[in-house]
Formats: structure tokens, sequence, C-alpha cells
């Protein structure tokens, strides 16, 4: 369990409910693992969609996101770059949609219960991956499915993103996560997930393995984030160093360790 992660944490989803669809974006990367992955929901009947994570300003993914339209409503699980550069595009493309998001620099911030495209979104509050993360739960008739943004992904462990990240929060976050038994988890990036509590549950065994992991790096001497990363994540690529980094000064500052 503490070792690098790079396979689902839970079985991927068989299938969808059909009033979902994805598109992803052409951003493949280590960070973004297969792209950006954005939401397109609409109940059947419906005359408006929501799409969720616009992703990257690149021409052919909002295109082939307006294509889906009418859009009544954007909604933005956290404002890194790659789920919201392509925002102010998509706006032009769609003549202006309302955007829903926590931080005020990308958007208004969204109730904590929304009806829209036929179906009810109730807003989760998952700060830790950053300090705007939101997840939705989202449901039509028996079907639901968890909005997840990089707070949980389709494949591999999420980087707490200090120090807008926090791992106190992001645990909390999980943990809140682990009690939607048995509903499929759409993430930012990567797979569909079958079940979003066992993926949480996954995650928190994940991180507390490497808390003690950490705690016995500094109890071996090691005194920064740097000589951290070196000892527990020497598993990992030296090209992801700096990202293990994040995570490192975060778990640092959960365990009171005083950081140069």
């Amino acid at each position: 369990m503490g070792g690098h992660v790079t396979a689902p944490a839970a079985a991927l989803a068989d299938e969808l409910p059909g009033w979902v669809t994805l598109l992803r974006a052409p951003n493949p990367g280590p960070m973004t693992l297969d792209g950006t992955n954005t939401w397109v929901l609409r109940a059947p009947g419906a005359e408006h969609a929501v799409v969720v994570d616009p992703g990257p300003a690149d021409e052919g993914h909002l295109a082939a996101i307006a294509a889906h339209g009418p859009v009544g409503s954007v909604l933005i699980t956290h404002g890194h770059p790659d789920h919201t550069e392509g925002v102010p595009r998509l706006g032009e493309l769609l003549g202006g949609v309302p955007v829903l998001a926590a931080d005020p620099a990308h958007g208004e911030p969204p109730d904590a219960h929304l009806d829209r495209a036929g179906l009810a979104f109730r807003r989760l509050d998952t700060p830790g991956h950053t300090a705007d993360s939101l997840c939705f739960l989202v449901e039509h008739g028996d079907e639901r499915v968890v909005l997840t943004g990089d707070t949980i992904l389709g494949r591999g462990t999420t980087v707490v993103a200090h120090p807008d990240g926090h791992l106190g929060d992001y645990l909390t976050s999980l943990e809140l996560l682990s009690t939607y038994t048995g509903i499929p988890a759409l993430p930012g990036h990567g797979p569909a997930l079958a079940d979003c509590a066992v993926a949480a549950d996954y995650y928190l065994a994940h991180r507390r393995a490497r808390l003690d992991q950490v705690r016995a790096a500094v109890a071996a001497g090691a005194t920064s984030a740097p000589e951290v990363v070196a000892v527990v994540y020497a598993d990992v690529d030296r090209s992801l160093w700096w990202a293990a980094e994040w995570s490192v000064r975060a778990q640092l500052a959960y365990l009171g360790v005083e950081q140069p």
C-alpha cells in the first residue's frame, strides 16, 4: 500500500447512466493522465446540459463541448488550469453561460442543492487537493454518480497541492466520499470507477501508509521535503519528484514537522 500507485483504486465502471457523456481533452501527461475529463450531463428530454470542467483552451475540444449544447450551466470542480483554462472561450462559443465554482475567481458559488438539466445536484465540499475542491453527487431517478474532480482519480493517486492543498482537509474529504457506497465515481482524469467509497477507502489507507513512511524518514534523520521525497518516493520517476514534494510538504505540515 505504501508504494507508488499507478492502477485504479477501485474496479472500473462497466457502464454509466445514459445521461452522462465523457469528452476527454487532448492534453495527456504525467499529471493529467489520458487528459482532462469534461463531463456533459443531460437527463432524457431536458433542453439544456450541464458541463463539468471545460478543460484546457483547446479549440477542437471546446467546439466538441459546444456541439452538445444548449448548455445551461458550467460547474468547476477546482481552479487548476487544466480544468478551467477553456472557460472563457467556451463562454464565447455558447453565447454566455453561468459558471459555478467555489473560488470566485472562476465563477459564482454553487448552492448546496441544484436542479439542472433534469438532474439533482448536491454540492460536496471536499478541500484537500486544493482549497477550492468540490465534488458533486448527481441523481436522476434511481441512478447516481459522484463527480470527484481531482479528489479521486481514475488511476493512481492525487497530489495534495501544498500550500493551497491541506492533508488534514483531504483526509476528511476522503472520509466523506467513503460514505457513497456503490455509486460510480466520475473523476477529473482517468477512467470512471465503479464505487466511490471503495476508491476513497483505498486512498485513505494509502495516505496513512505514506504518513507512516514519512514519520519513519524523519525519525531516521530526514530534515527537509526533498530528503523525505528521496526516501519515501524512491520508486517514483525522478521527473515527478517535484509533484511528490508538494505532497510531502503537506504531510510534514500535517505532522507538525518544521520545514526549512
